[in-house]
Parts: C-alpha cells; structure tokens; sequence
C-alpha cells in the first residue's frame, strides 16, 4: 500500500538540481554585476579627474583670453573719442560690438534637409494642435465649462440680488431722513 503523500524520488532529485542550478546562476550573477559595479566606479573615477583637468585647462584658456582681449582692445582704443555734435549737444559715439566674439556664421543646411526640417515641424505642430482640440471638445470638458458657467450665473445673480437689497435699503433710508427734514 503506498502513500498518497509520499514524494516521488525524481521529484525530489529534479527539485534539487533545479534549486542548486538556480543557485549557481545567481552567484554568477552575483559576480558579474560586482565586476561592472567595479569597472564603473573606476571609469567613473578616470571620468571625474578628467573632467578637473578639463576645467583646469579650461580656466588657463580663459584666463588667457581674457588678457589677450585686454591688450587688444588696449591697442585698438584711439587717443580720441570720437563725439558728434548736434543741436548743440555732445553724443558720444560708442563701439556696439567691442567686447565680442568672432561673429560666427549660421550653418548652411542644404534645401532638402531645410524642407524635411520644415515639414517635420508643421506636422508635429498640426498634431499637438488636433490633440489640443481633440482635448478640449471633449464631452468631459464641454461638461465641466457648462456646470461652471451654471454655476456662475448662480454667484453673479445671487451677487446682483444682494447688491439690489443693500441699494434698496440704502435708497430707502435717505427717503426716511428727506422726509424727517
């Protein structure tokens, strides 16, 4: 007579092999993800220094930029400013652009790319326009502005109702005092 209960042996076995295989594929998991999480922390550290040498660099450009503009503009000022005279009136005539970089030209972007680019835009312009009337027409928002404006016809005219009663009192109190004098 045999147990109901009782477990097969190759269900057991398979269990286990299954459970020792889970095992061994998350220890190797395990370890992977240990050697990326090193080999990022280190391209994150060479990052990071070089991003303090760039800044370093970047200073020393700047720095030196800085001193250049000044020695420029130092030898392009003139001895004389030149002022113009109307009405009696001194202008000074000032340089708009001192201070500036080299003007630096737009790029040219060829016609069709220039056509694609347009169209592109107008297309995506046209479809938040449709969504944005799609939105609004909505029979939920139709009914959120009709219950609104029901509600504030209600305020205005409850508004207007009270303001009636205070000029009537008030209209009715100067007849009183007119006709006590």
């Amino acid at each position: 007579m045999t147990n109901e209960l009782a477990v097969p042996v190759w269900l057991a076995v398979a269990t286990l092999v299954a459970l020792v295989a889970l095992a061994w594929f998350a220890w190797n998991l395990s370890q992977s993800l240990h050697r990326v999480r090193q080999e990022t922390d280190e391209l994150l550290a060479s990052t990071a220094h070089d991003a303090e040498e760039l800044r370093v660099q970047l200073a020393d450009l700047d720095e030196a930029l800085k001193r250049q503009a000044a020695m420029s503009v130092a030898s392009t000022l003139p001895d004389r400013v030149p002022v113009a005279v109307v009405d009696d009136r001194e202008y000074l005539i000032t340089d708009l652009h001192r201070g500036r970089g080299p003007q630096v030209p737009a790029r040219i972007v060829p016609a069709p790319m220039f056509a694609d680019i347009l169209l592109r835009e107008s297309v995506i312009k046209t479809a938040a326009l449709a969504s944005g009337l799609r939105r609004a027409l909505s029979p939920e928002v139709r009914n959120r502005i009709r219950f609104e404006m029901k509600r504030e016809i209600k305020r205005s005219r409850k508004d207007r109702k009270l303001m009636l009663r205070a000029a009537r009192r008030d209209w009715e109190t100067r007849q009183r005092s007119e006709d006590r004098s």
